[in-house]
């Protein structure tokens, strides 16, 4: 297994560190989220840089630290811009990207090499939001919107915005992290 994907724990380990990283993750997510950048030419379809701390918690610290990070961290985001809890399921769905990156990071072979190691990073976050993100299919239930709908106006924006943040600054995150783990004995 690649060390990247290697926690001393297992990935479903809840532990004090899982709980410390977890909660980190989350409070990095809630303040950094709120700065975001809406894309020009698009109806307000914004890049949330901080988004990519999900795949990346989940694949350095395992799953219930990369779903807490999503979940909570998206919470307290939607809490502190006004919506409360009305858009649950899109605070489930990121918890669920940092979850299913875990998992797919954890199944990845060793890759030795640093350049290879770090565009695998940024195309399994892009897999992973890809995928935590389908869970706001939810919505065509609880908002009573079509299939077409949700997909160009709720899916297709949110992954495009939040693939620009992952592909970019996972593996980024990773880069600096990764030595300073190594130093660790981690």
């Amino acid at each position: 297994m690649n060390e990247l994907s290697e926690p001393r724990e297992s990935i479903w380990a809840i532990s004090s560190r899982t709980v410390v990283f977890g909660a980190v993750g989350a409070a990095l997510y809630a303040v950094l989220g709120l700065f975001s950048f809406v894309i020009p030419g698009t109806q307000n379809v914004a890049v949330r840089p901080a988004f990519s701390l999900v795949p990346f918690f989940g694949m350095r610290f395992g799953v219930i630290a990369g779903f807490f990070t999503g979940f909570v961290g998206n919470v307290v985001i939607d809490l502190i811009q006004g919506s409360g809890l009305t858009y649950w399921n899109w605070s489930v769905a990121n918890g669920l990207t940092g979850a299913v990156a875990a998992l797919l990071f954890a199944a990845l072979p060793r890759i030795a090499n640093e350049i290879v190691r770090l565009i695998v990073i940024g195309v399994m976050a892009v897999v992973s939001t890809a995928i935590g993100m389908l869970f706001v299919i939810t919505d065509i239930p609880i908002q009573g919107i079509d299939f077409a709908t949700f997909l160009n106006l709720n899916y297709l924006p949110a992954l495009l915005s939040n693939a620009i943040a992952v592909i970019i600054l996972t593996p980024a995150l990773d880069a600096i992290w990764e030595p300073l783990s190594k130093r660790a004995g981690r």
